[in-house]
């Protein structure tokens, strides 16, 4: 199908302008959550010049379908409260529609890989730590949820099939755990409805979730190309190997033997830049929300991607925040976690997710210490959602909560060695264990393993370099040993080089 067929059988979807009837966005359903405290975007699509009249909680207001069909209002910020009925009437010839069950709250945009998907059930081979009693307990009225459906696309899509549900054990299960714990522990301190929008999909790139306008408005990100064009040589013979390790499996399960695991195969359509962007994040940008939560990276630790995550990651959250058009909201993201897989840089990503907290309103929640080396979907998905938590109560709700772990400051060359110092860092400690994972390295990079200790919030290390410049810690892919501080937080990867991989690093 080309592209003027793909926009007509949209346009169909969303009916011709001649015929059209009054409708709003799927997500504008029974139960939704609406955010609080902010003007309240009400749009949709209706028969072009036919007047709308939009009504909630004692709030009206009318306006007029443009020529294309399309109209929206904007109503007055509402506190929190509900349930209450939304009501949009069109002209005689149209129908109207009533969204009831409808809260006012705080709703929160959950995106990114598998492990932000994971979902309550787990999945087959990674099961989520004490599963079954928390579907079982999943039932909570302060929760609303809404679960998006993996979708590509090449252009931005203004609607997506998916609905909010209220919270129960069934409709939990297969939700996004992280999503589902966070909202949970924000809704019972806020004593507020909280709403999650879980657009996830699992082993995706963020070069998938960045807008293609940034893409172009930005230089820094150009190497996702690069990165696109390796794959689509690899993926060139995709499927002749899915065909060709079908039959060569078959074989050996008729012989009585067991086939070998393969190579997995990534689904193209989820990897090329910008496709998630448009299917999965573009029709929700007209929506209010409270704030962001992000897990991923473990696809961008490839030795091709890992390079410029920094400027990528960064790009994307800000990329973000221009389409959403409500400020620099708040952007809590964990970080990736501690995984044997030694040809990938995780280390990198790690230290460029520490990077992006130079944007305002950014937290990061550290997740080597609940990781599992065996597993890229580490089971404890309820401390990592409670540091997210932590994030959220001081950054978006103004709360005097400690939520950051060590985060390196900088590094000062002394007598024999190199003392670091870093925020966040009061009552430091390894709890008992010999500090470890930090390495030192002259001006040639050449990082070896270097003598640590704790002294006070700094730690001094030392090592067999002639003149110590540089420093990291938790460099490598699996994090043996953590350091924290007296709020129980773990501290983050990090290197003290200013460049890496030929990146700027940021301050």
């Amino acid at each position: 199908m080309n592209r003027l067929l793909a926009a007509a059988a949209y346009a169909a979807l969303i009916a011709s302008p001649a015929t059209a009837q009054l409708r709003l966005p799927h997500l504008f359903s029974d139960h939704a959550v609406l955010q609080r405290d902010r003007p309240i975007h009400i749009w949709g699509w209706a028969r072009a010049g036919s007047s709308i009249a939009v009504a909630l909680h004692g709030q009206h207001a009318a306006t007029v379908a443009d020529r294309l069909g399309r109209w929206e209002i904007w109503l007055k910020p509402e506190a929190a409260g509900g349930p209450y009925l939304l009501h949009v009437d069109g002209e005689k010839a149209e129908r109207s529609v009533s969204i009831r069950d409808v809260m006012l709250g705080d709703v929160w945009f959950a995106s990114g890989q598998s492990n932000m998907e994971f979902p309550l059930k787990g999945f087959d081979g990674a099961p989520l730590k004490d599963s079954a009693v928390e579907i079982a307990a999943a039932t909570n009225p302060r929760v609303r949820l809404l679960h998006v459906e993996h979708r590509s696309s090449t252009v931005p899509l203004r609607d997506v099939d998916a609905a909010w549900t209220t919270t129960t054990p069934a409709t939990a299960a297969g939700f996004s755990a992280i999503g589902y714990f966070f909202a949970r522990e924000i809704a019972a301190r806020e004593r507020v409805t909280i709403g999650v929008i879980d657009s996830t999909w699992g082993g995706t790139p963020a070069d998938s979730w960045v807008s293609a306008e940034a893409f172009a408005t930005n230089p820094a990100l150009t190497p996702a190309f690069d990165a696109r064009a390796r794959f689509q040589q690899e993926q060139a013979d995709a499927d002749l190997a899915l065909v060709a390790e079908s039959r060569e499996d078959a074989a050996i399960r008729a012989s009585g033997g067991t086939p070998p695991a393969r190579q997995w195969h990534p689904p193209e359509e989820a990897y090329r830049p910008s496709s998630l962007y448009n299917g999965m994040v573009a029709p929700f940008t007209g929506y209010g929300i409270k704030g962001v939560i992000w897990y991923q990276g473990e696809t961008n630790s490839n030795v091709a991607r890992a390079p410029y995550y920094a400027d990528l990651f960064q790009g994307l959250i800000t990329d973000w925040r221009h389409d959403f058009a409500q400020g620099p909201f708040p952007f809590l993201y964990a970080q990736i976690s501690s995984f044997d897989s030694p040809a990938e840089e995780w280390g990198l990503v790690r230290d460029a997710q520490r990077r992006a907290l130079a944007l305002v309103g950014t937290a990061m929640a550290v997740t080597t210490d609940v990781g599992d080396a065996h597993n890229v979907h580490p089971g404890d998905k309820q401390t990592v959602a409670h540091r997210l938590a932590l994030a959220a109560r001081n950054i978006a709700y103004a709360e005097n909560v400690a939520y950051a772990g060590p985060l390196f400051r900088q590094a000062t060359v002394e007598a024999g060695g190199i003392r670091i110092w870093f925020d966040h860092a009061g009552g430091l400690t390894s709890r008992g264990a010999p500090v470890s994972g930090f390495e030192i390295a002259d001006a040639d990079r050449r990082f070896v393993p270097a003598t640590a200790r704790i002294d006070g919030d700094t730690v001094v290390v030392s090592g067999p370099v002639e003149r110590p410049r540089f420093v990291r810690y938790a460099w490598s892919n699996v994090v043996p040993v953590n350091l924290y501080n007296a709020a129980g937080l773990p501290m983050s990867t990090f290197t003290s080089e200013e460049r890496i991989q030929g990146h700027m690093a940021y301050p």
